[in-house]
């Protein structure tokens, strides 16, 4: 990179660093004595809209009795939950504030592999405002399970998120907002993963209309099966989806749906892997009822489920 190309990075980076916040929480929780004490929590926002939006992840104001926005400029503001999407870990905060310099968002779906992007937020609460770390898009469509939770279709990355990242963007080399990072994964070193912003979108607009998400949920971690992935596991399908956990209390699991079950079909359309079945359900409405086909011991079996909120 030449070093007029350089300037032009830093040149957008110090433009995006100011649609990015600290975000401070204070919750109430009780001690072994029965007695209430506050803890402080601290992360990251993304001025989405100049009216005082700003998203951040759910994991970062859950439960908060209090919420602080600091702004670029050391400004303190009040900060209120709008809502949240548990199902992508990602919340809504307003502050009474207009005129704010709201990020510009990309579109997710056309990031590539390879392609260099940056974290920015505030690492560990540090004074000085937001902070920049570089990176890769290492990988697309992650599905992990973190200690309280599953999250879908993440982008994987090298760039380094920290504590009190969580919360801030994920910013293409033009400046625009790909995903929004999350430190939830603790065993995560030397890899990132962040909310691609198309999810992060359509949940916190579906969270300003009605306060929560209104996204269905199946309720249970896959792997895509392949030929070989099947040869070395002795399975009966090459094409599908492997349970390998049923979230407890899911609609999959109230439907009978079980660890090891293969999932062929839903509503008669043939699923080939995780990502075919992740849109087949972004397709329907919580409460409506599926059938899920699945091989469990070579024979088929068909499941009747009742897609409900993820809570």
């Amino acid at each position: 990179m030449s070093s007029l190309e350089e300037k032009g990075v830093l040149d957008v980076l110090e433009k995006v660093s100011k649609s990015v916040v600290n975000i401070s929480t204070v919750k109430l929780v009780h001690h072994v004595f029965y007695q209430t004490v506050p803890v402080n929590g601290m992360g990251s926002g993304t001025i989405v809209d100049s009216k005082g939006y700003i998203l951040t992840n759910n994991h970062v104001i859950h439960g908060a009795e209090k919420i602080a926005v600091t702004l670029w400029n050391g400004e303190v503001v009040e900060g209120k939950l709008v809502g949240a999407c548990t199902v992508h870990d990602i919340a809504v905060v307003k502050v009474d504030k207009e005129g704010l310099t709201a990020a510009e968002l990309g579109d997710s779906s056309e990031l590539r592999v390879g392609q260099r992007v940056y974290a920015i937020g505030n690492p560990f609460g540090l004074a000085g405002g937001p902070t920049v770390t570089s990176g890769v898009v290492s990988a697309v469509n992650r599905t992990i399970e973190s200690e309280s939770e599953m999250l879908e279709n993440l982008v994987q990355t090298d760039a380094a998120i920290n504590p009190g990242n969580s919360g801030g963007p994920l910013v293409s080399l033009n400046g625009k907002v790909v995903a929004i990072n999350t430190a939830i994964i603790p065993y995560a070193q030397g890899i990132g993963f962040a909310i691609p912003i198309n999810s992060a979108k359509d949940c916190a607009g579906e969270t300003v209309k009605n306060g929560v998400s209104m996204r269905p949920w199946l309720g249970i971690i896959g792997l895509s099966l392949t030929e070989d992935i099947a040869r070395y596991y002795n399975l009966p399908a090459e094409r599908g989806v492997l349970v390998t956990r049923v979230v407890n209390g899911s609609p999959a699991e109230n439907s009978g749906i079980v660890d090891g079950d293969i999932i062929l079909r839903m509503d008669g359309a043939t699923l080939n892997s995780v990502e075919d079945l992740v849109e087949e359900i972004h397709q329907r409405k919580v409460g409506q009822k599926i059938r899920v086909t699945v091989l469990r011991r070579g024979r088929e079996q068909v499941f009747d489920v009742t897609l409900s909120r993820m809570s």
